[in-house]
């Protein structure tokens, strides 16, 4: 097995990505966000008072923007060679599917329609069937 040593940045992205899910973070960030208005009146609502939360918040989700990028983009591909082994692991499956990730947008709708109409085909078969476990 491969080893599960991950470098700082992945350490801290995953770190930072769950941290700002957390109903405790949104809390905090609004606390602030209560707090710098109740302040408003203190400085006058003055241009250095709005320049304050305008630049914080700027960098803030600035750096949010790259560190979550970067959690999602792992855990998309962790998801992507998970479902590749299954594709792998099951007789009978179309193994042409294992890269779709890699292809245009233009073979990407063909190959959507193909299944859109497999699906629908398996629909009308079933909608005859008497069985309650076949419909949808």
């Amino acid at each position: 097995m491969a080893s599960r040593k991950q470098g700082l940045f992945t350490r801290m992205a995953m770190a930072v990505s769950k941290t700002a899910g957390e109903p405790v973070t949104f809390a905090i960030a609004l606390l602030v966000v209560i707090v710098w208005a109740a302040s408003g009146p203190i400085f006058g609502f003055g241009d250095t008072w709005q320049l304050v939360i305008n630049t914080s918040t700027t960098i803030i989700t600035f750096l949010m923007v790259f560190l979550i990028q970067a959690s999602q983009n792992r855990d998309t591909e962790a998801l992507q060679i998970k479902l590749d082994e299954l594709i792998n692991a099951v007789k009978g499956t179309n193994e042409a599917l294992l890269d779709l990730e890699q292809l245009d947008e233009k073979e990407l709708d063909r190959i959507r329609k193909v299944y859109l109409a497999k699906a629908e085909a398996a629909r009308g078969n079933t909608a005859d069937s008497s069985s309650p476990d076949d419909s949808i």
